[in-house]
């Protein structure tokens, strides 16, 4: 009799253990199911009791329609700041257009010297306020999500050649040497927005390296990354100052005298970014210094 009553008591654990695997896994089934509907926005509450699964199902239900809400008022706001970004381009665009048009006018007038030196003045101010204008644009658009990046697989050759044919007259004017190293890799980016990374790393290059020095640029391929290089035997960047330098409107202490507001690293690292990569700097102070660019290979 005792027999009985011990099996039968085994078999009643063993139901209950099984009987308790099997709610539990209906749970998780649910819960997994409930999940997957939720990453494909299907999700609606289904069970409307008083059992925990259901409550469970209330709450992501409450929580999915704050997040559709959020997700909602997230994009409004990047329309607003995106229409704000078009009106500010269009609304600037004209007037320094016609302050460059008029500064050239006068150029070409009888003017005194010193009439002509103040309308040479004013065009330049001019063109430092129109590329400072479209700068802080871009960063804007790139920050706000309102500009995306389409980066696609291609040869870097004609990216680098592009770019260093651009900054060749002005090496030249100053006595460097602009070398191009050959290369034959390709790499997955964004060639208009790469082409303006590459470009303010070229401009500070050219801007920063006293005359008879060096600038080259180079690729170094990786397994993972090809690492565009721009080197040049400028005065180096001081070590306390590299971590701020990709910073928004950072200047270096002995930068001063050349042109500039400081946003052009901060905007190359934003790019880069965008586009699964990054930028890191290495420098010697007094040696020069290297800006790479590492662009995704696949």
């Amino acid at each position: 009799m005792t027999l009985y009553v011990c099996l039968a008591a085994v078999l009643a654990a063993a139901a209950v253990i099984i009987w308790d695997r099997r709610k539990t896994a209906r749970t998780m089934d649910r819960l997994e199911q409930m999940l997957e509907e939720a990453a494909g926005g299907r999700f609606e509450v289904s069970h409307y009791n008083e059992s925990r699964l259901s409550g469970v199902e209330s709450r992501m239900a409450d929580y999915l329609a704050a997040s559709a809400v959020s997700a909602r008022d997230l994009q409004n706001e990047r329309d607003r700041i995106k229409m704000l970004i078009s009106d500010i381009a269009h609304q600037t665009r004209t007037p320094i257009s016609n302050v460059l048009l008029y500064a050239q006018l006068l150029l070409e007038q009888e003017l005194s010297e010193q009439g002509r030196e103040c309308a040479a003045a004013l065009g330049e101010q001019a063109e430092r306020l129109k590329s400072l204008i479209d700068t802080l644009i871009k960063t804007s658009r790139l920050e706000s999500g309102t500009l995306d990046l389409h980066p696609r697989r291609g040869e870097l050759a004609p990216l680098l050649s592009s770019a260093a044919a651009q900054f060749a007259p002005a090496a030249e004017a100053k006595g460097l040497s602009l070398t191009l190293l050959p290369c034959a890799e390709a790499a997955v980016f964004d060639e208009k927005w790469t082409r303006e990374a590459l470009c303010n790393l070229l401009d500070n290059a050219v801007k920063y390296t006293p005359a008879g020095g060096r600038v080259t640029l180079s690729v170094q391929p990786y397994e993972l990354f090809c690492r565009v290089d721009v080197t040049d035997t400028g005065p180096g960047i001081p070590e306390q100052e590299r971590p701020k330098i990709f910073g928004r409107f950072y200047r270096a202490e002995n930068a001063w005298e050349s042109e500039g507001v400081g946003v052009g690293l901060y905007l190359t690292r934003q790019i880069m970014e965008g586009q699964g990569g990054f930028v890191k700097v290495y420098s010697n102070l007094g040696q020069g210094s290297m800006f790479s660019l590492f662009l995704p290979r696949q």
